[in-house]
């Protein structure tokens, strides 16, 4: 067992856990199986968290904040509003298309973690369409966009981009012709939002 000289943090159990999932899958990973990657008892993970859905809805929420971070400095960089647009909705494809193919195992475990974690999820989804809602009223208030309800067009938009950041559609993220169609989708999406 590794030595246990650091203090146990929530932060280093989430580390510990990922690295167990991406070893294990989240079929066959276990709390104990944690708790022997960092070297302590499982109920000193147990601390933290108090079950294991707890933990991997943790871990969820954890992965899914990497991107939101990202996406939210775009969203209130200030500036041209289709521009801060067009870059939030290139960073979210990125940012999935990365996750996907750089750990592709990590990737499968989240997809089936992200089920389990309906209350992560849906803080993501309402984070995301919040972030896109500010840009969109700050197009409406700088006459870039028409738009007389920015949080429903928000959402209007983030389901008309789907595609391009909905897990269900990995597969086709590596296509040879999914920038353009990406690209196509977004400016369609512009022009519709100009006033």
């Amino acid at each position: 067992m590794p030595a246990t000289s650091e203090a146990l943090t929530a932060e280093r159990i989430l580390e510990a856990t990922e690295e167990v999932l991406r070893r294990h899958g989240p079929a066959k990973a276990t709390v104990v199986d944690v708790a022997r990657a960092l070297g302590v008892s499982h109920g000193s993970v147990y601390r933290h968290f108090r079950t294991k859905a707890a933990l991997r809805e943790a871990v969820t929420k954890r992965w899914l904040d990497r991107t939101t971070e990202v996406l939210a400095r775009i969203a209130t960089s200030g500036g041209d509003p289709e521009t801060r647009l067009r870059e939030w909705l290139a960073a979210l494809f990125a940012a999935k298309r990365r996750k996907a193919g750089d750990d592709p195992e990590l990737f499968a475990t989240y997809q089936v973690l992200a089920v389990e974690s309906g209350e992560a999820v849906s803080a993501h989804l309402a984070d995301l369409t919040g972030q896109l809602a500010r840009i969109i009223q700050d197009g409406v208030d700088t006459g870039v966009f028409t738009a007389p309800d920015p949080e429903a067009t928000a959402r209007a938009v983030f389901h008309a981009t789907g595609r391009f950041h909905d897990p269900g559609y990995a597969a086709a993220w590596q296509r040879h012709d999914i920038q353009a169609e990406f690209e196509a989708v977004v400016d369609l999406l512009a022009r519709g939002l100009r006033a």
